[in-house]
């Protein structure tokens, strides 16, 4: 076998094992929260030997920031995806706030929930999680921006961007010991009301 064709086996191995290893951390955390989430069990739901989780990732701190940064950028790939079908609604600021709001609701708001939790008090942990919230956050806007067509050079547009996100996070929070959809439904489509007049009034 050719050593450039080996070369790439082995970074297509070493990929996948990575990808394997950082669904299974963001399961672990949905499931068992941060307390009961260990490296050593994010191996065995991989399939993966410890041997490799270490050298990947050589400890926990490690292994759940980089999973919640690659499942939260996956995701953020789905919600782009689905631009074009929200674009041909009539309802468009609905159909818009609605998929935010879906998008919070996620297993991996869950997932990052954990790890703010647990980044209050640990300062290793904390630093590194503000500049992934950060750089997921900032992600976040730019793609509701998209989403919502919304002009931010107009008074009061991009307060309004954002005040939707963070809605979406506050009934993500409401919805993680009770099922809250129903009421998060009536919200929302408030909520894409309201929006919707700050975005024509912008264009009017």
């Amino acid at each position: 076998m050719a050593p450039e064709l080996t070369r790439q086996r082995q970074a297509d191995r070493s990929r996948e094992t990575r990808r394997k290893l950082m669904e299974a951390t963001v399961e672990c955390l949905v499931q068992n929260g941060w307390s009961g989430t260990t490296t050593t069990q994010v191996a065995e739901r991989a399939g993966v030997s410890r041997g490799a989780q270490l050298h990947h990732f050589r400890t926990r701190n490690e292994l759940v920031t980089a999973a919640v940064e690659y499942v939260g950028a996956e995701s953020a790939q789905q919600l782009l995806a689905k631009t074009d079908a929200v674009r041909g609604k009539p309802d468009r600021t609905k159909a818009v706030v609605e998929l935010i709001a879906d998008f919070y609701a996620s297993p991996l708001f869950t997932a990052a929930l954990e790890l703010w939790v647990a980044a209050r008090t640990d300062p290793e942990l904390k630093p590194v999680v503000v500049e992934l919230e950060f750089r997921l956050g900032r992600e976040c806007h730019k793609l509701a921006v998209e989403l919502l067509d919304a002009d931010e050079s107009r008074p009061g547009v991009r307060e309004a961007v954002q005040a939707t996100l963070d809605l979406a996070r506050g009934l993500a929070l409401a919805n993680q010991l009770t099922d809250d959809s129903r009421r998060r439904a009536r919200i929302v489509r408030q909520w894409a009301a309201m929006v919707d007049a700050v975005l024509r009034e912008d264009k009017a």
